[in-house]
């Protein structure tokens, strides 16, 4: 191939991520990182150990290609234990290489070129980009701000003849926001009228706070049929940098899906998963306590931002905080964010990146990652509160 040839970009318009940029400013400028969602802790010594014993014992070689039998059934266990649902971990769940790559393959899997996919901004960033490969059109509709309530109506009136998928997230990155019952409801409503299918982005699934409860697609008998609901053990289990998520889907959707995931990591490695899956078994109590464990995490930070000029809303879920700063500046967020790390140290992420026009985004708000050491929260508080 000749050196200067210059393929045509497929997405021209996009560059490094934002979690990327900030990430690498905060090392730039030593400053405390709130900014890309990943714990400043470790995972629990028990599943780090569980891991590093199948490595040493010559669990290294290619597991099956829809993940290791033990895992797929441990996470059938965890879903009917916490959602009712009896699903068949042969022809239902998929482990994947990281909940992104699920995304993907979900997308992929139902998405043809000249389709339409509802996306509700602001998103995580990585659904438009993957719709627009597929030669698909992504159709933007705003959440409803301050509170990130979905406008069941303006989802209704984006439908068109060419709509083929509603990507779901909650809880709400980067807002926190949860799916209440009149959601689901609502829900239920638009898929009687509609033949759409479903993304359920759960990531954050067992990060509900204030005894509210998480409600799954999988929960919901008519919905589950036309949907692809995705979680990570990155997020679970404070390891992100492992990668490893998984996707529930009817027979029907996965069969789909697989022949999609085949050609995109095919598998994922075997000692992690089997880790993950001795883990899983012997030590549920560990999903089941991660809402008390961040929401202490979350009620500290807040606490310790009270005389701060933020205004602050508690996350309802994630382990992700916004803080509106209109009573400090009228700054861009993109510009303070950058500002602020610069100058005072302390790294958070814009919410108008998360929106596909930024000038959609009314809220005057960065979003802050709250899954760190205690220290570190009071560091960053004490930061926050001279601002």
């Amino acid at each position: 191939m000749n050196a200067t040839a210059h393929p045509v970009s497929k997405l021209p318009d996009v560059g490094t991520t934002i979690f990327t940029v900030m990430s690498a400013l905060a090392a730039e400028h030593k400053a405390l990182n709130l900014s890309q969602g990943f714990p400043d802790f470790d995972g629990p010594d028990a599943l780090l150990e569980s891991v590093n014993a199948h490595m040493r014992n010559g669990s290294n070689q290619y597991p099956p290609m829809a993940g290791v039998a033990t895992l797929r059934q441990a996470i059938a266990t965890k879903v009917a234990d916490l959602y009712g649902l009896d699903c068949d971990s042969e022809t239902e769940i998929t482990v994947t290489a990281g909940a992104t790559e699920a995304l993907f393959c979900a997308i992929a899997a139902v998405v043809h070129a000249g389709d339409e996919v509802i996306v509700l901004d602001p998103a995580y960033d990585s659904y438009d980009p993957v719709i627009r490969l597929q030669g698909a059109v992504p159709v933007h509709v705003p959440l409803t701000a301050p509170t990130y309530g979905i406008d069941w109506a303006r989802i209704e009136a984006a439908i068109s003849p060419r709509t083929r998928l509603l990507i779901l997230n909650s809880p709400h990155n980067p807002t926190g926001m949860v799916m209440n019952e009149s959601d689901i409801q609502a829900l239920q409503a638009l898929c009687r009228k509609y033949d759409l299918y479903l993304i359920g982005d759960e990531v954050y699934e067992h990060m509900v706070f204030d005894q509210a409860k998480h409600l799954s697609l999988c929960a919901y008998e008519e919905l589950y049929a036309r949907s692809f609901v995705i979680s990570s053990f990155g997020k679970t289990y404070h390891v992100t940098g492992w990668k490893v998520g998984y996707c529930v889907a009817p027979p029907s959707l996965t069969t789909e899906f697989r022949r999609v995931h085949q050609y995109v990591t095919f598998t994922v490695n075997t000692p992690v998963q089997l880790g993950i899956a001795d883990f899983l078994q012997q030590q549920p109590e560990h999903h089941r306590q991660l809402p008390a464990f961040y929401q202490a995490k979350r009620d500290l930070f807040c606490q310790l931002l009270a005389g701060s000029r933020f205004a602050i809303a508690p996350s309802q879920g994630t382990y992700f905080q916004l803080l509106g700063y209109a009573d400090i500046t009228s700054e861009v967020d993109s510009a303070l964010a950058t500002r602020w790390t610069r100058e005072h140290g302390i790294a958070s992420i814009p919410i108008s990146v998360f929106y596909k026009n930024a000038a959609d985004c009314e809220h005057r708000a960065l979003r802050f990652c709250f899954a760190k050491d205690d220290a570190t929260l009071r560091q960053a508080a004490e930061i926050l509160c001279r601002l």
